[in-house]
């Protein structure tokens, strides 16, 4: 857990460890202000995808006493492997005189044994990203479990925080990268429960809103695991509040529609009735859709939508790093994707998009 009361604002902070432990550290200390250089030979998908987006840093061995003389906090938070096949991190920052603490991530399961209790699956829908969205219901079931499957747009700060005996599993899935098949996820999922384990299914947004939640609570009552879910806010209504943007106002729009962008208009995939969209003149939210959005947009503006309508994408809602690009339909068409736009964002399409 990051120690409380320090002020890590522009801070350099080395964590050594790539696991599920390392992850939700990182990230609570990125929402602490930090600037965070992570050391280890492989990463969970989710730390991954972070370092891609150059929100974190990527370091070279920690052996290496320039790599901790650079930092003013160093963080041990390797599973028990890393640990044995890797330096003392801690004896490290002593030497160097830099503060440090170390993270319990054994990964064992306290109290009952598995088999000698009915293990279960809480399906828990994150919200959109900042940890004081999470439902309260949510945040008990989090606490409950001896298991987190997790997607990297839940809060998975809040997991640094979890007992040390629980188990966190990352089954990220990254755009044009590192994929967890929801097969496998499934097979996760009911394999912990049928040893008797409380499995939290923690993903961002809400389950059932493109989460491919129902997805997993079939997998589990066809494998006779008992399955609850716990929703979410969802993301296509909160990042959009978050900036600023209401997806209904009155006097300006008495509707709006949510669509998945994954398959564009001309996609033999896509199911959307794109020109009844366009002319019903509500707000569309599209999520999951920065690659396709050019298309997107001249699909509508072919269907008669005014092609100055405004769009606004916001990208990592709810997250310090959240900001607000803006355009119309019109240069989307003509431009393709906006400098700087990318994934996870959600984009609003209709006057309301000019609002803040």
């Amino acid at each position: 857990m990051t120690a409380p009361g320090w002020r890590l604002a522009g801070v350099p902070v080395l964590v050594a460890g790539g696991g599920a432990g390392a992850l939700a550290e990182v990230v609570q200390l990125r929402e602490r202000g930090a600037d965070v250089t992570v050391v280890a030979h492989e990463l969970v998908p989710a730390l991954e995808d972070l370092v891609d987006r150059g929100l974190v840093a990527r370091g070279a061995d920690v052996t290496e006493a320039e790599v901790v003389a650079a930092s003013r906090l160093v963080v041990d938070a390797r599973t028990p492997a890393e640990r044995s096949e890797g330096p003392d991190v801690l004896q490290l920052a002593a030497v160097a005189g830099i503060p440090a603490y170390g993270l319990e991530t054994d990964g064992q399961a306290t109290g009952q044994e598995a088999g000698e209790r009915a293990g279960s699956v809480v399906l828990v829908g994150g919200g959109p990203g900042d940890p004081g969205l999470l439902t309260r219901r949510g945040y008990d079931a989090l606490w409950a479990a001896d298991v987190v499957v997790t997607d990297r747009l839940a809060p998975v700060s809040l997991l640094a925080d979890l007992p040390a005996h629980v188990e966190v599993v990352d089954v990220s899935k990254i755009p044009r990268g590192r994929f967890t098949p929801q097969e496998e996820i499934n097979r996760v999922l009911v394999e912990h429960a049928l040893r008797g384990r409380r499995v939290v299914r923690f993903k961002g947004g809400d389950s059932f809103v493109f989460g491919r939640g129902y997805e997993e609570v079939l997998a589990c009552r066809e494998a006779g695991v008992p399955v609850e879910v716990v929703p979410g806010v969802t993301s296509a209504v909160s990042v959009p509040e978050l900036a600023g943007i209401p997806v209904t106002n009155r006097g300006t729009v008495q509707g709006f529609t949510v669509v998945s962008g994954h398959a564009a208009p001309d996609d033999p995939r896509s199911t959307v009735d794109w020109d009844a969209l366009a002319r019903a003149g509500t707000t569309i939210v599209v999520l999951m859709g920065v690659e396709t959005l050019p298309r997107i947009a001249v699909a509508l503006l072919a269907a008669g939508r005014d092609d100055r309508t405004p769009v606004a994408c916001v990208m990592d809602g709810g997250l310090p790093s959240m900001r607000t690009v803006r355009t119309t339909l019109a240069a989307l068409a003509a431009d393709g994707v906006p400098e700087g736009l990318v994934p996870p964002a959600v984009t609003v399409v209709g006057d309301v998009a000019a609002l803040s």
